[in-house]
This record gives structure tokens, C-alpha cells and sequence, in this order.
């Protein structure tokens, strides 16, 4: 007889949180539709999100040219020309509105 392989068991963190009692309706209503416990609905549905927005992340690099500019411009003494003055006014009336 061989000995059988036992595989490490990942360590198991806890996630709690609270939620209004017609959220939670709503999440327990739709475990049962889709034939899951809370906790299993809870679990996949939170990991299906979190991989969604892992994966929609964009990360650029920049070329050596690219690089060499940016990093030539910040150094540089230029102070803001229009576009850069006509954005911020943009950004300062979205910030003030209701």
C-alpha cells in the first residue's frame, strides 16, 4: 500500500460585513434561484467581480522616447498652457456641482 499524498490546506481568512436587511433579502433570494447557498453565492459572486476589475485594470508603459519627454517635462519650468488652464476650469465646475 502507498502512503497517500496529503496536499497543504490553504489558509482560510474571514470576510464579515453587515448589510441591510432588504439587501441581504435580495442576495439570499437570488442564492436560492441560482440553486447555491448564501455563502457559496456570496463567495463566487465576489470573486467573479474582483477578477473583473483585476482584469479590466490597464497598465501602460511607456516607450524610452515617451519616458524621456515625460520625465523632460516635469523637470522643465513651463508653467500651464491653455488646454491644461481650460481642463482644470472644467474639473473645478464639475467639482462644484450638485
Amino acid at each position: 500500500m502507498q502512503p497517500q499524498e496529503t496536499q497543504p490546506q490553504e489558509a482560510l481568512a474571514q470576510i464579515n460585513f453587515r448589510l441591510p436587511s432588504k439587501m441581504k433579502e435580495l442576495v439570499e433570494r437570488a442564492a436560492i434561484a441560482s440553486g447555491q447557498s448564501l455563502r457559496d453565492f456570496a463567495t463566487q459572486t465576489l470573486l467573479t467581480r474582483a477578477n473583473e476589475v483585476l482584469e479590466h485594470q490597464q497598465v501602460r508603459t511607456l516607450t524610452d522616447r515617451d519616458r524621456d519627454l515625460f520625465l523632460a517635462l516635469l523637470d522643465s519650468d513651463a508653467g500651464p498652457n491653455e488646454a491644461l488652464r481650460a481642463a482644470a476650469a472644467d474639473y473645478q465646475h464639475y467639482l462644484n456641482q450638485p
